[in-house]
C-alpha cells in the first residue's frame, strides 16, 4: 500500500506519517516548502503550489489512497485577509488534487480521505451531534467547513471512495491549542472561558492518526467524527490539566467580551459548544486508545511532570 499525504508536515500529518511508516505503508507527501522535500526509502516528498493549481504528477505513482490535511491554521486573528486565506487554502488544495487526479485518467479506484472540522455543527450546550446532523453552525468556521466538504464531494466523480473526518480539539504537547492552555496553567493563569460549561469534543493526537489510517485500511466512505467517546466541558478540561500538571487554579472565569477585545472574531472558538458523538466510527470496529480526558492528559504530560518533580527534589536537596 502507498498513500499520498497533503499536509504531512503538520501536527496530525506527522503522526499519520509516523504510523504509516511503522506499519510498512509507503508515503508520498506534498509540501509547499522545497526544503522539506526528502527522498528516502518508502518516504518521498513532492513540491506543489495549490494556489497556482500546480503539483508534480509523479506523486501519484503507485498511490492507492490520498489523505488531505492541507489548509491554513485557524488559530490566528481572523482579519479579512486571513479569513480569505483560511478558506482559499482549503479549496485550492482540493481543487488542485481534483484536477491532477482527473488528468491521470486512471481506472484504479482511489480512497480519498479528507480532514474536515466539528466546527460545522451548531453551537449548543444541550444537543449531542451525530454525522446525520444537517444544520450548519452560523459562524465563519461553520461556513468554511460546509464549503470544504462540498469540494470533497466532487471526488466521487473521479471514481474515488470519499471519506470525511470531522476533527475535534486535538490534544498534543507538540502543537494545537493544548500547549497554550498548558502555558497559562503553568504560570498560574489558568481559567475557564465564559461559563466553562461549553462542551469540548477532543481527541488524542495518536487516536486521530490511527483513525485516518483505519479509515484508509478499511476503505471506509462517508462522514466520521474525529473525536473521543467522552467530550468534556471547558471547566473540566482546564481542571484536569491543572491536576496533571500539579498546579492550582484560583483565577475567576474569563469573560467573553475580554477575549473578544484581545482576539477579535477568532475568540468564538474558545466559547463555542459542540458535543459530538464517536459512535459511528466505533461501530466500524475502531477502538480508541484514549477514551477519557484524564488518561489522555496523563499520557501527554507524564514525562514532563516526572521531570518537573525530579527538578523540585534536586532543588530542595541543595537548599
Amino acid at each position: 500500500m502507498k498513500v499520498l499525504i497533503a499536509g504531512a508536515t503538520g501536527l496530525i500529518g506527522k503522526a499519520i506519517t509516523d504510523l504509516c511508516r511503522e506499519k510498512g505503508i509507503s508515503v508520498n507527501y506534498l509540501t509547499t516548502d522545497r526544503s522539506k522535500i526528502k527522498n528516502e526509502n518508502n518516504y518521498q516528498g513532492f513540491y506543489w503550489e495549490p494556489e497556482k493549481n500546480k503539483l508534480d504528477a509523479n506523486c501519484f505513482e503507485g498511490v492507492t489512497a490520498i489523505i488531505n490535511l492541507a489548509g491554513a491554521g485557524i488559530a490566528g486573528k481572523w482579519t479579512k485577509s486571513y479569513k480569505k486565506q483560511i478558506l482559499s487554502s482549503r479549496i485550492d488544495s482540493l481543487s488542485t488534487l481534483y484536477s491532477a487526479i482527473k488528468n491521470l485518467n486512471t481506472k484504479e479506484r482511489i480512497t480519498f480521505i479528507s480532514a474536515s472540522a466539528i466546527g460545522i455543527y451548531p453551537n449548543s450546550l444541550t444537543d449531542f451531534y451525530t454525522e446525520k446532523e444537517t444544520t450548519v453552525d452560523a459562524s465563519f468556521l461553520g461556513e468554511v467547513s460546509e464549503m470544504w466538504e462540498k469540494e470533497m464531494d466532487k471526488f466521487k466523480e473521479l471514481n474515488c471512495t470519499v471519506a470525511k473526518i470531522r476533527i475535534g480539539l486535538v490534544l498534543s504537547s507538540e502543537g494545537g491549542a493544548l500547549p497554550n492552555i498548558e502555558n497559562a496553567v503553568r504560570k498560574y493563569l489558568g481559567a475557564s472561558f465564559g461559563s466553562g460549561e461549553q462542551w469540548q469534543s477532543w481527541i488524542h493526537v495518536n487516536d486521530i492518526a490511527r483513525m485516518f489510517v483505519f479509515t484508509m485500511e478499511n476503505n471506509l466512505s462517508g462522514v466520521y467524527n474525529g473525536v473521543a467517546p467522552n467530550p468534556v466541558t471547558n471547566r473540566k478540561m482546564v481542571k484536569e490539566l491543572a491536576k496533571v500538571l500539579n498546579k492550582p487554579l484560583f483565577l475567576p472565569n474569563i469573560p467573553q467580551f475580554a477575549m473578544r477585545l484581545i482576539l477579535g472574531e477568532m475568540s468564538y472558538l474558545l466559547f463555542v459548544s459542540q458535543r459530538v458523538s464517536s459512535k459511528k466510527i466505533e461501530k466500524e470496529g475502531f477502538n480508541f486508545e484514549f477514551n477519557n480526558i484524564c488518561r489522555a492528559l496523563e499520557n501527554i504530560y507524564s514525562e514532563q511532570v516526572n521531570e518537573d518533580n525530579k527538578d523540585d527534589v534536586l532543588s530542595k536537596e541543595y537548599v
